[in-house]
């Protein structure tokens, strides 16, 4: 069995979560089981904004890390490319 990259897993894991998080906030499911009354109008934007930061930067990370954008990754890419293990 091959070696899964951990940073690969990382950004993965963190991506999903960022994910899950944004469509709990999109229908309206607090994340955490704190009642209405508790949360102040300031602090539930905050978070909200917090969350979408979060997710956009995740989507970042796992994009940019995904695609061969850099000097080096394109040079991985060409070597994928001459040995055949692309689409």
């Amino acid at each position: 069995m091959k070696h899964i990259d951990k940073g690969t897993v990382v950004r993965t894991v963190l991506l999903f979560i960022a994910l899950v998080n944004q469509t709990l906030i999109m229908f309206g499911k607090p994340v955490l089981p704190i009642g209405e009354d508790q949360i102040n109008t300031l602090a539930d934007a905050l978070y909200v904004a917090g969350s979408a930061a979060f997710t956009i930067v995740a989507s970042l990370v796992a994009w940019y890390k995904n695609n061969y954008l850099t000097s080096k990754g394109k040079m991985q890419q060409e070597v994928l490319q001459k040995k055949g293990l692309t689409k």
